[in-house]
């Protein structure tokens, strides 16, 4: 199995970094456009195979689209990062075009993959990665609800003091430090309410911790985080390639599902290896609902910015 790397940046090669270490593909092709850049992460990267005994093939090429050719996998890392201060919405500019020149050109190569986005802001790159290639929905995943699935739970256990393990959360909505809806009300600790053991004002810090989870590492780091992400983007990719069948909250088109149309959102998917293989439902309180229907609102926002990207 063959996966794709665009943007051999920090999230990029901690991606193909796990992927590596835990086998899950046979090969890894990191792309990127600074000459050098992604040979060198990868030489990097190989350089450590004997040491942690892994056999996965890591090669870095420059925008060489060819070497990616027939790859099940393309994750799309590209664009800039947040800065401090930055919001995910104000990347919008800057890298839609960025992130549709690249959809475009690896299926050149791999007309039949399946194309994970990462780039921000996620929701909104995801939709148009949709609308510029015309693929099927299922073929194109948003990678945000993973990892605002394992803030949540990584909060969580903090609060239960409990391993994070243990602790079954989930984010839907939008990927945006204003859109993410923990869903507190459905989260357990070994299939036990965590609500039995945290009271509400707790569960709420929980929540908003959760949703700023990404803006705190940006303000310690100087930039975005990535070993998380990048974990989360191989678990993802992991279910893909091995036909897991996981159930992960991902970006996908909604076609009246959940009360929502022609938009990318965060809900509970079953994923394996047709990508997008089921949407689940929920049953949502109506508050949840509510919450769902304005972060929808708010990523139709974003999408509308997209209309000089897609003429």
């Amino acid at each position: 199995m063959k996966v794709t790397v665009v943007g051999a940046g920090n999230v990029g090669a901690s991606c193909a970094d796990v992927i590596s270490y835990r086998g899950i593909a046979s090969e890894v092709v990191l792309l990127d456009i600074k000459e050098g850049f992604a040979e060198g992460k990868a030489m990097d990267l190989m350089q450590c195979a004997t040491n942690t005994g892994f056999n996965t093939q890591i090669t870095g090429v420059t925008n060489d689209y060819s070497k990616t050719a027939n790859s099940n996998v393309v994750v799309i890392t590209s664009g800039i990062p947040r800065k401090p201060g930055m919001t995910r919405e104000e990347l919008i500019g800057i890298n839609a075009g960025i992130v549709k020149s690249v959809a475009e050109n690896v299926l050149k190569f791999s007309p039949e993959a399946i194309i994970v986005v990462v780039s921000n802001p996620m929701d909104t790159m995801t939709y148009l990665t949709l609308k510029a290639t015309g693929l099927p929905k299922n073929r194109i995943i948003g990678m945000g609800g993973a990892l605002d699935s394992s803030r949540f739970r990584y909060y969580l256990s903090k609060a239960l003091d409990k391993p994070s393990n243990d602790v079954s959360a989930m984010v839907i909505g939008g990927h945006g430090d204003t859109t993410m809806i923990p869903l507190t009300r459905l989260a357990s600790y070994n299939g036990i309410p965590v609500s039995e053991f945290l009271s509400k004002e707790e569960l709420e810090k929980v929540a908003a911790d959760t949703m700023v989870g990404g803006a705190t590492l940006t303000g310690l780091l100087g930039t975005s985080a990535w070993y998380a992400p990048g974990a989360s983007v191989a678990y993802l990719v992991d279910s893909i390639l091995n036909d897991q069948k996981k159930m992960i909250a991902c970006s996908v088109l909604l076609e009246g599902e959940y009360g929502q149309n022609d938009i990318c959102l965060g809900v509970p998917c079953i994923i394996g290896k047709n990508g997008i293989e089921q949407i689940l439902p929920i049953n949502l309180d109506e508050n949840e609902k509510a919450l769902l229907a304005k972060s929808a609102d708010a990523v139709r926002n974003m999408n509308a910015d997209l209309k000089s990207v897609l003429a």
